[in-house]
């Protein structure tokens, strides 16, 4: 007994002194390539789903089951519905920020830390997530059949009881059966954390696994559900080769096991961060299969494989919607906040109606719901566009309240939700603002960028929370060396600064090099490059004496042709555009005295540009008729014989009508009363034409302006560029221009322009009313200086 002892303290010895060794060489040299500059290269294969093991559980075993793992690309790459009656409609020029590319793209080669330095930085910088996506699974007992917890995990052998595990393995060879090997494997798993790697590293333990392979096909699927979670409890890496063949025994025994069972082996390969897509068709062609079995726990379960998963089969949509509906008014308050993660994650579009009563009835819990709960309702109502009214309002007082524990990822998904919503509530986001200094060092440069362009976007401006912007960009500069990897975050906070009137030199210097300009247009995403040509525009623009470089005439040139090519197809056939574009030329007298072109291109949008001499009489915008010439042929006959005549203003002030037969049959006596406004964002015109005094003073002007007038203040030539706007140019109810709409007010001032602004909310309704009433308005806008000076 002393010998065998004796044998197996010696045994301990050499591994432990083995595994020191190899400590102490990997110490030296990774000493050795910090201290003469030389990084090691990784190269890192990102999958459609990517393991993030903080935002998963905290347990100590995390960091066995972040090898190879890199960051998520999920909140930026949503989809939209097609319900315009739910979703907002998008502004076909509203800006992005390079929300798609693939995070293996753009991937430097001399730049990448080694394993050990990558994880010494994320165990220092990566933010603390202080929300479990798994807490719901401890609401209810029914959830222990079919999820794995990993906090209960016992300790119970110590490493003498593992090398006699060992020493048996060697002893059993080729006759070690499925149950032998089950057994084993159990008890390994049992050891202490700090110990789990000198099992791992035994060549006895690869004897095991590959032992275990050979006999997969006799395993029972109870055995090859305890041997998965033991690869858990054992840290097994997500790349190691023996999970394959345990997905491949999976796939082909699905059909054998129970409902219970096929979902507790989908929480398993989770927990192992194994991105499984052939085990998770098998799971929902079964359960699609077999739907009436089941009941509110596996129905909970099965959308967190499904949000994990990333998607979700078509032909499981409509039967989840059915059977949560039915289960809704059943569901804890952090069951309701993992349902809004799920369908948040897999992009599952349920109707109107159906996320309408998740949300009420979550507002109905929203004092038991958790921050992390809260947060996941806000990106819900991000990714589905759904202006519930009510939960935004009280996220006005619940923010407040609960930002100051809040942690960083939360909050930026609070405001960031807000921006997509084009909501502006200032109790949200100076609560917001106020409290991020306190846990800024906890960003990554995608967090600070996300809020960079959140607040841009809803005119939070510096003087509000004047350390908001500086903790910020700080941040954006501590972390230049994760843009090597994702130029976007780079390219989304400055575009967030600019919008609020800041222009960081360095870093705008560092966006607009050569090395990373190359880097960022190789990736052939035209997201990037359009927002590279944004910056640059506006380089040119607000700082025209810097020496930040520019990018080349061939960039501009591309990025211009597939800007315009793409407006040439939408926004330039608008009704709204075309309608404008006809009653201008009606109105200054042909083609040549509008040009319908992207005035500033780096802004992307289309606008009107119109020329006036300093008399306000029409000048040619060029010398050559404008090609857009699509409106006139469409409108001629719409609007042809309306003109300003007294017999027109006689109509419009009810006074008395001067009998004149019109020149044709389009002549029509326009039916006119005064109004009155019924809300703030209606128009005067949305019934009828409010006759002001700017209005008959416009009207009234004979058609030669007098000379007599001190011109000596106005330029020569007045270049005025005429915008008609949409609701997804404002903050949602009001009538404040969204970050990058009054971005391209200022600059188009900058650029020697007059604003003239047809606002929806004035010139839709009108669409609907006589070519007399569009001539009015449009004659008072462009000659009314109260009317034109916005």
């Amino acid at each position: 007994m002393s010998a065998t002892v004796l044998f197996h303290h010696l045994a301990k010895r050499r591994l432990y002194a083995h595994v020191q060794r190899i400590s102490i060489f990997r110490a030296q040299h990774l000493s050795a390539n910090v201290e003469n500059g030389e990084q090691k290269k990784e190269e890192e294969t990102e999958r459609t789903l990517v393991y993030k093991p903080s935002a998963y559980y905290q347990t100590p075993t995390a960091r066995y089951s972040t090898d190879g793992c890199s960051e998520t690309k999920e909140e930026w790459s949503y989809s939209l519905s097609s319900n315009t009656t739910f979703h907002q409609q998008r502004n076909p020029y509203h800006i992005s920020s390079s929300r798609r590319l693939s995070s293996t793209k753009n991937t430097p080669s001399n730049t990448d830390y080694s394993n050990a330095e990558s994880n010494r930085e994320r165990a220092t910088k990566e933010p603390r997530v202080n929300g479990d996506p798994r807490a719901f699974q401890r609401c209810r007992p029914e959830y222990q059949n079919m999820t794995y917890d990993v906090s209960q995990r016992s300790s119970t052998v110590d490493l003498n009881e593992a090398l006699l595990v060992l020493e048996k393995v060697t002893e059993l060879k080729s006759n070690m059966g499925p149950s032998d090997a089950t057994s084993f494997l159990c008890k390994l798993s049992q050891i202490p954390h700090e110990q789990i790697e000198v099992v791992r590293k035994d060549v006895r333990f690869n004897a095991l696994l590959r032992h275990s392979a050979e006999n997969l096909h006799n395993f029972t699927p109870t055995q090859l559900l305890d041997a998965l979670r033991s690869f858990v409890n054992l840290g097994l890496p997500q790349s190691h080769s023996i999970l394959g063949l345990y997905e491949t025994e999976f796939c082909r025994r699905a059909s054998e096991m129970e409902l219970h069972q096929l979902l507790l082996a989908a929480d398993l390969w989770r927990c192992l961060g194994r991105f499984v897509p052939r085990y998770l068709e098998k799971l929902f062609d079964i359960v699609s299969r077999n739907f009436n079995q089941l009941g509110l726990p596996e129905l909970l379960q099965l959308l967190y494989v499904i949000g994990e998963g990333r998607r979700c089969p078509d032909a499981l949509v409509q039967p989840i919607e059915s059977l949560l509906m039915r289960y809704l008014n059943q569901l804890k308050p952090e069951e309701l906040g993992a349902v809004s993660l799920a369908l948040f994650k897999s992009q599952i579009s349920l109707s109107e109606r159906a996320t309408r009563r998740l949300v009420d009835r979550t507002l109905a819990v929203v004092n038991d719901l958790s921050d992390f709960g809260i947060a996941n309702v806000m990106k819900l109502l991000r990714f589905s566009y759904l202006d519930h009214l009510p939960w935004l309002e009280a996220m006005g007082s619940e923010v407040p309240r609960r930002a100051p524990r809040m942690e960083v990822q939360g909050l930026m998904h609070v405001v960031l939700s807000c921006s997509a919503l084009h909501y502006r509530d200032n109790r949200i986001l100076l609560a917001v603002a106020e409290h991020l200094p306190n846990v800024v060092n906890r960003c990554r440069s995608k967090d600070a960028a996300k809020m960079l362009w959140a607040f841009g976007t809803l005119g939070v401006l510096p003087n509000q929370s004047p350390q908001l912007y500086p903790c910020l960009t700080a941040i954006l500069r501590e972390r230049q060396l994760e843009f090597q990897r994702f130029p976007e975050h780079l390219l989304t906070g400055l575009l967030g600064l600019a919008f609020a009137g800041l222009f960081p030199q360095d870093l705008l210097s560092l966006a607009l090099s050569a090395e990373f300009v190359n880097k960022t247009c190789n990736s052939k995403e035209l997201e990037l490059k359009k927002d590279l040509f944004t910056l640059d525009g506006t380089v040119g623009l607000e700082l025209p004496e810097s020496t930040i470089p520019r990018l080349s005439d061939a960039i501009r040139e591309e990025v211009t042709k597939q800007l315009w090519d793409f407006a040439q197809s939408d926004i330039c056939r608008k009704p709204e555009m075309l309608e404008a574009e006809a009653v201008l030329r009606k109105l200054l007298g042909g083609e040549m005295f509008v040009r319908k072109h992207m005035i500033l291109p780096h802004l992307r949008s289309i606008d009107l540009e119109v020329h006036l001499d300093q008399n306000d009489q029409p000048v040619p915008v060029s010398s050559e008729p404008c090609r857009q010439n699509s409106a006139s042929q469409i409108l001629e006959q719409t609007l042809s014989g309306v003109t300003i005549t007294d017999n027109l203003l006689a109509q419009l002030t009810n006074s008395q009508k001067i009998p004149v037969q019109p020149s044709n049959k389009f002549l029509q006596k326009p039916v006119v009363k005064t109004v009155e406004p019924v809300h703030l964002r209606e128009s005067i015109f949305s019934v009828g034409v409010d006759l002001t005094d700017n209005l008959l003073t416009a009207l009234t002007k004979s058609g030669k302006r007098s000379s007599h007038t001190d011109d000596s203040s106005k330029p020569s030539i007045q270049r005025l560029a005429v915008q008609v706007t949409n609701r997804n140019q404002y903050c949602y109810r009001t009538e404040q221009l969204l970050g990058f709409h009054a971005l391209k007010r200022r600059q188009l001032v900058l650029a020697g322009y007059r604003v003239v602004e047809l606002p929806h909310w004035e010139w839709f309704p009108l669409l609907r009313r006589s070519h007399a009433e569009k001539l009015a308005y449009m004659h008072c806008k462009i000659f009314s200086e109260t009317g034109s000076k916005k």
